[in-house]
């Protein structure tokens, strides 16, 4: 069986992560802040802190910006869980928009969503994509929008408008404006899940960026504390002499990436433009060559003048076929060996979302592009061989079904 995502672990990485283990420090230590200060230097933001989840830095990105009951944040209906559920556990509403057709969240329908009420917009870099932050931006800075906007702490007053904090769980290493990722907007949160382009086998990142007056550094500063309960001293510094006095100043989080993670970070960075994002723009153009032949191919937007994709999933898309007819393709691949995916269940489609009142009638682009879509495997180690294997079982299965 071809399998979907599996993560690359090769001698490089063991022998960095064994490296840790014998060096003492297996939670967060030095690997840890060096991953942060190379992760900025490569995508060029002021400051970068690891976490032990992209969740956790959305999260708390929320809560340091005062997201409570009451409050909106507008996001896509096509998203993973993750992004919805950070506001709910903030008491706040997820005000939920349609997408446009490249499975991204439409500047247009964005401006129309706005209320009074509105403190965040989460844009989701879907597949790796970048969305319209020059548009969002253009948005948010509008003097009729910021009169509307109503702050209520001293960082809503502080920026005096609505924050934009980029979903970029997919989207590490993509371009957008000849800028890197972790650049385009005010804030951006990264994953390194163990089936996310670069992986520390779970963990997150957040990219600061914040204009001024912000100073990004003390916001990086403030967060260690409260990412690590409240605790004004991490483990690396009560390791100075006579520095073993703490104390606790918050009533924070544990949120964490430890040194073992960040090991398999620092291997996985060090390749990551010429190993792993060349890799998977060949598997992409490899695709794209192989379907776009085919009437019933919707290729998926990836690389243009002003965006390139980081080639996190291909999301094949069938034309003028139902839900039912993409389940049974699927069912016909598998038969073939071949593993994929779907990306995503749209979250008005699932039980809590539907209970809270969202109904996924309200976003037709959203349904139309879940009903047809399949992922199909994209990684490092897939050879040239699995590859046509790959595109024999989806052809033929397709073709099965259409025929049917």
């Amino acid at each position: 069986m071809i399998p979907f995502s599996p993560p690359h672990i090769d001698q490089a990485i063991i022998d960095e992560v064994v490296d840790t283990l014998k060096s003492g420090w297996i939670t967060t230590g030095p690997k840890t802040k060096r991953f942060e200060k190379e992760l900025s230097a490569y995508c060029g933001n002021p400051v970068t802190l690891c976490l032990n989840s992209a969740t956790a830095g959305l999260e708390i990105m929320l809560r340091w910006f005062g997201v409570k009951e009451g409050d909106e944040v507008i996001l896509p209906a096509y998203t993973y869980s993750a992004t919805a559920n950070v506001i709910v556990h903030c008491g706040a509403k997820p005000v939920f928009l349609d997408i446009g057709e490249d499975f991204n969240i439409s500047a247009q329908a964005v401006q129309k969503a706005i209320t009074a009420k509105t403190k965040v917009i989460m844009p989701v870099d879907f597949a790796g994509l970048p969305c319209d932050y020059d548009e969002l931006h253009s948005i948010v800075t509008k003097p009729e929008i910021k009169s509307l906007f109503a702050a209520a702490t001293p960082e809503q007053q502080k920026l005096g408008r609505i924050l934009i904090l980029s979903d970029a769980a997919h989207s590490f290493g993509a371009m957008y404006n000849g800028k890197k990722a972790g650049t385009f907007t005010d804030v951006s949160v990264f994953s390194f899940h163990a089936v996310k382009n670069l992986t520390t086998a779970e963990g997150g990142a957040i990219a600061f960026n914040l204009p001024a007056p912000f100073n990004n550094q003390e916001i990086y500063t403030q967060l260690c504390i409260t990412t690590l309960h409240g605790q004004n001293k991490d483990a690396l510094a009560k390791t100075q002499p006579g520095n073993w006095k703490y104390d606790i100043v918050e009533a924070g989080y544990k949120m964490n990436m430890t040194d073992i993670m960040a090991s398999i970070g620092l291997v996985e960075l060090s390749r990551y433009d010429s190993g792993i994002l060349s890799k998977r723009k060949h598997i992409f153009d490899t695709y794209t060559n192989a379907f776009k032949q085919f009437g019933w191919a919707i290729i998926p937007q990836y690389q243009h003048e002003q965006k390139t994709s980081s080639f996190h999933v291909y999301p094949l898309r069938i034309q003028n076929i139902t839900e039912q007819q993409r389940d049974t393709i699927i069912t016909h691949i598998f038969a073939k060996q071949v593993s994929v995916n779907v990306h995503f269940l749209p979250l008005p489609m699932t039980s809590f979302y539907k209970q809270l009142g969202y109904n996924i009638s309200q976003y037709p682009n959203t349904y139309a592009h879940f009903a047809n879509e399949i992922s199909l495997p994209v990684y490092v180690d897939l050879t040239e061989s699995q590859l046509k294997t790959v595109i024999e079982a989806v052809v033929s299965s397709i073709n099965e079904v259409l025929k049917s």
